[in-house]
């Protein structure tokens, strides 16, 4: 095949995975980056890459206009390499930033060009308290106080915006705590892990097969139930995408 495709965060933990997922297939990518050299290293895997900044919204608009993509992948986030947990913390209020503002001008520049679907990349942590197992249509837990109020409102800011684009399709993955290479940790959260792989794997198939709408994609359906994403998306854990190590 040769559909286009945006991807927006390609150099994450993700993003790293679910490239090579999408070259493979034959999709033609376009990558952007606001390094330099994580703009070459992408260049390198395969894909057509751009320095460009999402909080800069006329460039933003200007690139997605002229490749017209099909479909756009927003995998961003703005945390420490490896996912330190000492420097979380302080990535807090950046995450969100790029949740809000990063997300809008995103959204805005792919309906100008005429995008048919966006994925979009969440969190399955930022619900409000209820019975476990949590389902999507449980609400998000925006009476949060301090730090977890600044994660949650980027979540809910990030996902109004995506599912609230008509008449592009959007589509938000709320992924359990990440494992794997690049994540910084090896160890499965007991009750809300996702292995890296699976979560691309989750981001491909709704990218390909998804309806507009919220998937949990964990292992387990401990905390959150991911029912949906098995029996709409065809997801399953366990992927792992052979001959790629951290």
């Amino acid at each position: 095949m040769c559909m286009k495709v945006f991807f927006a965060g390609a150099s994450g933990a993700i993003g790293q995975r679910l490239l090579p997922m999408l070259l493979e297939r034959g999709y033609q990518v376009l990558a952007i980056s606001r390094s330099a050299q994580r703009a070459a290293t992408l260049e390198s895997a395969g894909a057509r890459a751009m320095l460009l900044d999402v909080y800069d919204a006329p460039a933003l608009h200007a690139a997605l206009l002229e490749f017209q993509p099909r479909w756009v992948i927003h995998q961003l986030t703005d945390l420490p390499a490896g996912l330190e947990p000492a420097l979380m913390p302080a990535a807090q209020s950046c995450n969100a930033r790029v949740r809000r503002e990063g997300t809008a001008n995103l959204v805005a520049a792919a309906r100008a060009a005429g995008v048919e679907r966006m994925v979009a990349q969440s969190i399955a942590w930022a619900y409000a308290p209820g019975e476990l197992p949590l389902h999507e249509e449980q609400p998000l837990d925006l009476g949060a106080e301090g730090p977890r109020a600044v994660s949650v409102g980027g979540v809910a800011a990030l996902e109004e915006a995506v599912l609230g684009a008509r008449p592009m399709e959007g589509i938000v993955l709320r992924y359990g705590r990440l494992y794997g290479p690049g994540t910084g940790t090896d160890m499965a959260d007991p009750r809300l892990a996702v292995h890296v792989d699976d979560a691309a794997r989750a981001a491909l198939l709704a990218l390909e097969w998804g309806a507009h709408g919220v998937y949990n994609v964990a292992e387990q359906d401990i905390d959150v139930s991911s029912a949906k994403a098995r029996h709409r998306l065809g997801w399953q854990p366990g992927f792992r995408l052979a001959g790629l190590s951290a």
